[in-house]
Protein backbone atom coordinates (compact mmCIF):
# COMPACT_ATOMS: atom_id res chain seq x y z
CA UNK A 1 0.00 0.00 0.00
CA UNK A 2 1.30 3.65 -0.86
CA UNK A 3 2.28 6.02 2.20
CA UNK A 4 -0.41 8.65 2.47
CA UNK A 5 0.49 12.30 2.07
CA UNK A 6 0.35 14.77 4.94
CA UNK A 7 -2.22 17.35 3.84
CA UNK A 8 -1.18 21.02 4.44
CA UNK A 9 -3.79 23.49 5.78
CA UNK A 10 -6.60 24.26 3.69
CA UNK A 11 -5.65 20.95 1.82
CA UNK A 12 -7.34 17.37 2.46
CA UNK A 13 -6.32 13.76 1.53
CA UNK A 14 -7.77 11.60 -0.59
CA UNK A 15 -6.67 8.52 2.33
CA UNK A 16 -9.19 10.22 4.57
CA UNK A 17 -12.31 9.76 2.24
CA UNK A 18 -14.60 6.64 3.22
CA UNK A 19 -15.42 3.49 1.18
CA UNK A 20 -18.08 3.09 -0.16
CA UNK A 21 -17.81 6.61 -1.34
CA UNK A 22 -19.07 9.59 0.18
CA UNK A 23 -21.30 12.13 -2.07
CA UNK A 24 -20.50 15.86 -0.66
CA UNK A 25 -22.07 19.27 -2.17
CA UNK A 26 -18.97 21.64 -3.60
CA UNK A 27 -18.96 24.95 -2.20
CA UNK A 28 -16.91 26.20 -4.85
CA UNK A 29 -17.74 27.33 -8.74
CA UNK A 30 -16.96 24.52 -11.13
CA UNK A 31 -16.58 25.25 -14.99
CA UNK A 32 -15.84 23.05 -18.21
CA UNK A 33 -14.11 24.49 -21.06
CA UNK A 34 -13.80 22.87 -24.25
CA UNK A 35 -12.61 24.49 -27.55
CA UNK A 36 -12.89 27.99 -26.60
CA UNK A 37 -16.96 27.00 -25.12
CA UNK A 38 -17.76 27.33 -21.29
CA UNK A 39 -19.28 24.10 -21.30
CA UNK A 40 -20.23 23.50 -18.17
CA UNK A 41 -20.31 26.26 -14.93
CA UNK A 42 -22.44 25.75 -11.81
CA UNK A 43 -22.28 26.69 -8.26
CA UNK A 44 -24.48 23.57 -7.41
CA UNK A 45 -21.97 20.59 -8.17
CA UNK A 46 -21.42 17.92 -5.91
CA UNK A 47 -18.88 15.28 -5.43
CA UNK A 48 -17.97 11.92 -5.44
CA UNK A 49 -15.27 11.39 -2.26
CA UNK A 50 -13.77 7.84 -2.21
CA UNK A 51 -10.85 6.59 -0.71
CA UNK A 52 -7.67 7.30 -2.65
CA UNK A 53 -9.47 8.97 -5.60
CA UNK A 54 -8.96 12.42 -6.18
CA UNK A 55 -12.90 13.98 -6.24
CA UNK A 56 -15.04 13.04 -9.47
CA UNK A 57 -17.23 16.56 -9.82
CA UNK A 58 -21.03 16.03 -10.83
CA UNK A 59 -22.71 18.89 -12.57
CA UNK A 60 -26.17 19.77 -12.79
CA UNK A 61 -28.05 19.48 -16.17
CA UNK A 62 -29.26 22.59 -15.80
CA UNK A 63 -25.61 24.24 -16.00
CA UNK A 64 -24.91 21.91 -18.58
CA UNK A 65 -24.67 23.18 -22.48
CA UNK A 66 -26.80 19.52 -23.48
CA UNK A 67 -26.69 21.12 -26.86
CA UNK A 68 -23.01 20.09 -27.52
CA UNK A 69 -23.42 16.34 -26.04
CA UNK A 70 -24.85 13.24 -27.53
CA UNK A 71 -25.13 10.09 -25.85
CA UNK A 72 -23.23 7.18 -26.56
CA UNK A 73 -24.64 3.38 -26.78
CA UNK A 74 -21.32 2.72 -24.04
CA UNK A 75 -22.57 1.69 -20.67
CA UNK A 76 -20.47 0.44 -17.77
CA UNK A 77 -21.53 -0.60 -14.46
CA UNK A 78 -20.26 1.24 -10.79
CA UNK A 79 -20.85 -1.37 -7.57
CA UNK A 80 -21.91 1.91 -5.88
CA UNK A 81 -23.48 4.69 -8.32
CA UNK A 82 -24.88 2.15 -10.99
CA UNK A 83 -25.21 1.58 -14.22
CA UNK A 84 -23.55 4.65 -16.17
CA UNK A 85 -24.45 6.51 -19.72
CA UNK A 86 -21.39 8.11 -21.99
CA UNK A 87 -21.52 11.29 -24.14
CA UNK A 88 -19.45 12.51 -26.88
CA UNK A 89 -18.42 16.19 -26.67
CA UNK A 90 -18.82 18.29 -30.52
CA UNK A 91 -18.28 22.42 -30.57
CA UNK A 92 -17.80 23.19 -34.15
CA UNK A 93 -15.10 20.91 -35.76
CA UNK A 94 -13.65 19.74 -32.61
CA UNK A 95 -14.97 16.23 -30.87
CA UNK A 96 -14.06 14.27 -28.11
CA UNK A 97 -15.70 10.78 -27.38
CA UNK A 98 -16.54 9.33 -24.03
CA UNK A 99 -15.76 12.70 -22.86
CA UNK A 100 -18.43 12.87 -19.76
CA UNK A 101 -20.94 10.60 -18.15
CA UNK A 102 -23.87 10.00 -15.78
CA UNK A 103 -26.44 7.67 -13.95
CA UNK A 104 -29.60 8.79 -15.36
CA UNK A 105 -30.96 5.94 -12.62
CA UNK A 106 -28.53 5.88 -10.15
CA UNK A 107 -28.77 3.62 -6.92
CA UNK A 108 -30.50 4.63 -3.88
CA UNK A 109 -27.54 6.17 -2.07
CA UNK A 110 -26.90 8.31 -5.15
CA UNK A 111 -30.19 9.68 -6.20
CA UNK A 112 -28.44 13.20 -6.04
CA UNK A 113 -26.82 12.42 -9.01
CA UNK A 114 -29.57 11.42 -11.65
CA UNK A 115 -28.78 13.42 -14.59
CA UNK A 116 -25.79 14.99 -13.31
CA UNK A 117 -22.86 14.79 -15.75
CA UNK A 118 -18.95 14.53 -14.83
CA UNK A 119 -16.07 15.35 -17.38
CA UNK A 120 -13.06 13.79 -18.01
CA UNK A 121 -10.75 16.72 -17.12
CA UNK A 122 -7.75 15.35 -19.52
CA UNK A 123 -10.34 15.52 -22.48
CA UNK A 124 -11.03 19.31 -21.93
CA UNK A 125 -9.26 21.85 -22.21
CA UNK A 126 -9.77 23.43 -18.49
CA UNK A 127 -11.27 22.10 -15.69
CA UNK A 128 -11.56 24.73 -13.09
CA UNK A 129 -12.43 24.51 -8.96
CA UNK A 130 -13.27 28.02 -7.92
CA UNK A 131 -10.13 29.28 -9.59
CA UNK A 132 -7.77 26.81 -9.27
CA UNK A 133 -7.13 24.81 -12.50
CA UNK A 134 -7.56 20.86 -12.57
CA UNK A 135 -5.47 18.16 -13.69
CA UNK A 136 -6.68 15.26 -14.61
CA UNK A 137 -6.52 11.85 -12.48
CA UNK A 138 -3.66 9.70 -14.49
CA UNK A 139 -4.81 6.86 -16.14
CA UNK A 140 -8.69 8.49 -16.74
CA UNK A 141 -10.68 5.55 -15.69
CA UNK A 142 -11.86 7.36 -12.81
CA UNK A 143 -12.01 10.51 -13.97
CA UNK A 144 -11.17 12.69 -10.60
CA UNK A 145 -9.94 16.07 -10.77
CA UNK A 146 -6.66 16.90 -9.02
CA UNK A 147 -6.06 20.75 -7.44
CA UNK A 148 -3.60 21.82 -4.93
CA UNK A 149 -6.08 21.57 -2.30
CA UNK A 150 -6.22 17.51 -2.74
CA UNK A 151 -3.11 15.25 -2.06
CA UNK A 152 -2.63 11.61 -2.51
CA UNK A 153 -0.90 9.36 -4.11
CA UNK A 154 -3.79 8.42 -6.47
CA UNK A 155 -5.21 5.47 -7.39
CA UNK A 156 -4.95 5.32 -11.33
CA UNK A 157 -2.10 5.01 -12.63
CA UNK A 158 0.14 2.35 -13.51
CA UNK A 159 0.61 -0.33 -10.56
CA UNK A 160 -2.25 1.24 -8.40
CA UNK A 161 -5.43 -1.61 -9.20
CA UNK A 162 -4.69 -3.48 -6.03
CA UNK A 163 -5.19 -0.20 -3.60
Amino acid sequence: MPTRSAPGPGQESVWDYPRPPALDPCDQRVRVVFNNITIADTTDALRVLETSHPPVYYLPPADVAMKYLTQENRTTMCEFKGRAVYYTLQVDERSAAQAAWGYPSPTDRFQALKDHLAFYASKMDACYVGEKQAHAQEGDFYGGWITDDIVGPFKGGPGTVGW
